[in-house]
């Protein structure tokens, strides 16, 4: 393999793709990205055995052919590369070694069998569908911070993605850790009806979101019940999917919660952070306690510290204290688009739903704790 490339196409590339490969990892081969040269360009592709980036960019081939190298030492070196820079890359007689030489510069990074670098088998998908790029951030951004990172519960390791009827057909998004959760709606896409419910793992997840955001045309998104494939620009990735049952979550979805609290987000959120400040780390509880109009925003801690605030809200119901932890109330507050928050509380025990007043299609749950 004999290639020259411009070092700003090649560090975007290795950018996008070297996040995916562990720092740490017993097979060797998967701290390397394999790299292929033909006509078309050079692909760099990386995986974890569960998700693979691949993606093509613009090369000049001198020799085809393929190798591998280590992805971050490999990254680091292209990104202290003055800008402009012309990068050749060459694999020795034996493929033992990679040559890198720009300018005067000049490395030589072992590698490991580019034929034992796996690759993903992708088999049949059984729906195909195009998703704005915007849709696809918005669910999402809305979704993820209610993903468990309890690794007992791997069914909730990720994002629940399936077709629902609300008012309409829905492509849905949803994931929750056990004391919140996030439900976000987008017009269900032509070709996604009747497609599987999927749960996308929280990796997938991350790295999708920063691949897509830059990016403002549609995701073309394949999927099957233990895959799942977005295409975009030159760029593809590919997932094992969670193989778990989600549970059934609208049964934690109160419907009958009468108290109604309308407020400003913003000054919400920077009363909740505010008094938080002195609430223990490992508990982070606030108070809301309600009056007609009023709301007071408390907390303390085990050395009696305490902290108050108050202010005038939209809420004629019955008196009501109840708890949260202030650190899952910012997560929904940071969510929200709309200038105001409502929400719909039941008693100090029970679920209380949050609504965004800037997006109907989106919904959070928020489990009350002890104060």
């Amino acid at each position: 393999m004999k290639l020259t490339i411009e070092r700003a196409a090649l560090l975007k590339s290795l950018a996008h793709v070297q996040s995916v490969v562990e720092r740490r990892t017993t097979i060797p081969i998967l701290s390397n990205v394999r790299l292929e040269c033909s006509s078309q360009g050079l692909a760099v592709t990386a995986t974890d055995m569960d998700l693979a980036v691949v993606e093509r960019v613009p090369a000049e081939s001198a020799a085809d052919g393929a190798a591998t190298a280590p992805a971050h030492t490999l990254y680091d070196i292209v990104r202290k590369l003055p800008d402009g820079a012309q990068v050749e890359l060459e694999t020795s007689d034996d493929g033992a070694t990679l040559k890198l030489i720009s300018g005067q510069a000049r490395f030589s990074l072992p590698c490991q069998p580019a034929d034992e670098f796996p690759v993903m088998a992708e088999g049949e998908f059984s729906h195909e569908f195009a998703l704005p790029a915007a849709s696809l951030r918005r669910l999402v951004d809305k979704a993820r911070f209610a993903i468990s990172t309890e690794e007992t519960r791997y069914y909730l390791n990720g994002i629940y993605l399936h077709e629902a009827d609300e008012n309409g057909a829905v492509l849905r998004a949803v994931a929750t850790d056990g004391h919140r959760l996030s439900r976000v709606d987008v017009g269900l896409p032509d070709g996604a009806a009747g497609m599987p419910g999927v749960i996308v793992p929280r990796k997938t997840v991350s790295e999708l979101r920063k691949l897509i955001d830059e990016h403002d045309g549609d995701v073309a998104v394949s999927l099957s019940e233990t895959k799942i494939r977005f295409a975009f620009d030159a760029l593809v990735l590919t997932s094992k999917l969670i193989d778990g049952t989600f549970p059934d979550y609208s049964r934690v979805i109160p419907t009958g919660n009468d108290k109604v609290l309308e407020i400003e987000g913003a000054r919400f959120s920077r009363a909740v952070d505010l008094v938080s400040t002195v609430s223990t780390e490992k508990t982070r509880s606030v108070k809301l306690s309600l009056s007609a109009g009023k709301l007071e925003v408390s907390a303390n801690s085990p050395d009696n510290a305490t902290a108050t605030e108050q202010l005038d809200v939209d809420y004629d119901a019955e008196d009501i204290e109840i708890g949260f932890n202030s650190r899952y109330l910012l997560d929904v507050t940071e969510q929200v688009d709309g200038d105001r928050i409502r929400f719909t509380m039941a008693d100090a025990a029970s679920p209380t739903l949050v609504h965004d007043s800037g997006d109907d299609a989106a919904l959070y749950v928020l489990m009350p704790m002890r104060v």
